[in-house]
């Protein structure tokens, strides 16, 4: 065959990602039937079937796990030849996961004090949404909380370290103590936003502390979370200690000691094709976290799980 159409390209990579047509469709504004459509051509032409169909989700075959990052370069290579011949200086976009966390309160004062490129900043699903908007070039970089082994052309450095509260209702009677242990959260159950399989660090604390994990079906927001543990006699939850937040009446919010848990924050970008405006943002970053001094860490202190420490070191 002749050079791909880009447009089934990117009709593929984005059911490869997203495993559904649906959402795949939704991303590329266009309607199921036509991505649809655009695979069938691709896979006639290249007389391979990319993708097993299923009734809950879609799979790739070994053809397509052979053909995602090729065509991820392919889409990213398009659009940096049409930057050049355009010759304008774009924004730098800069998407951030994690919202429930309200990652903009760092970002925000990273760029009210940062140099350089013009910096676009945006929303993503998660971390895996970030990784393949970097792999097509999307973007220049992401923050939020990077998941250990998730995605290896992704590149990261942990840019800030924030302690973290635990959330309970103010009838228990931990909650009498001006601060508790992760220890004693053990009595209670622990209540996640979301599928544990995307909150490492909520799993990871339950694991090393030994307090139970109650997942949630989906994530609505701080506000559904907390009427959750509000109304759970033995429910909590932990918040980053400087999010903006006023106890809502029949909770309370204590902070952890002995050890301190602390909640990573890490810049992200493409591992073999960095954006320029990568060096601004890591300097941008390093500045401001050494002005608030947000990377100090004593392991007699405080806790990281494993894979963060050994990235801090």
């Amino acid at each position: 065959m002749d050079d791909p159409d880009p447009r089934q390209l990117r009709a593929f990579v984005a059911v490869a990602e997203q495993r559904h047509f649906g959402r795949a469709a939704e991303q590329l504004a266009i309607s199921q039937q036509a991505a649809s459509k655009r695979i069938a051509a691709l896979e006639r032409e290249l007389g391979v079937r990319l993708l097993e169909r299923g009734p809950a989700a879609v799979r790739l075959t070994d053809a397509g796990r052979r053909l995602l990052g090729p065509a991820r370069a392919a889409l990213a290579a398009g659009q940096a030849a049409v930057a050049a011949v355009r010759q304008r200086a774009e924004p730098a976009r800069l998407d951030v996961w994690g919202h429930l966390y309200e990652p903009l309160r760092t970002v925000r004062e990273v760029l009210a004090v940062a140099t350089g490129p013009t910096v676009e900043v945006g929303p993503a699903r998660d971390f895996g949404a970030v990784a393949g908007a970097l792999a097509r070039g999307e973007i220049a970089a992401g923050f939020g909380r990077h998941q250990p082994g998730a995605e290896r052309e992704s590149a990261h450095r942990l840019v800030r370290l924030e302690p973290v509260d635990v959330v309970l209702p103010a009838a228990h009677p931990l909650a009498r103590a001006d601060r508790l242990r992760p220890a004693d959260l053990a009595a209670l159950r622990l209540v996640l936003p979301a599928d544990p399989a995307r909150l490492d660090f909520l799993a990871r604390f339950g694991e090393r502390f030994g307090v139970p994990l109650l997942p949630g079906e989906a994530n609505l927001g701080l506000a559904h979370l907390l009427e959750r543990v509000r109304d759970l006699p033995d429910g909590c939850t932990l918040l980053p200690a400087e999010l903006p937040l006023a106890a809502p009446p029949g909770l309370a919010v204590r902070p952890l000691v002995d050890p301190v848990p602390l909640y990573a924050w890490s810049l992200v970008w493409h591992r073999e094709r960095p954006h320029p405006a990568v060096p601004a943002l890591l300097r941008a970053f390093a500045e401001r976290g050494r002005d608030r001094r947000w990377l100090e860490y004593r392991p007699d202190r405080d806790w990281l799980p494993g894979a963060d420490a050994r990235d801090l070191a």
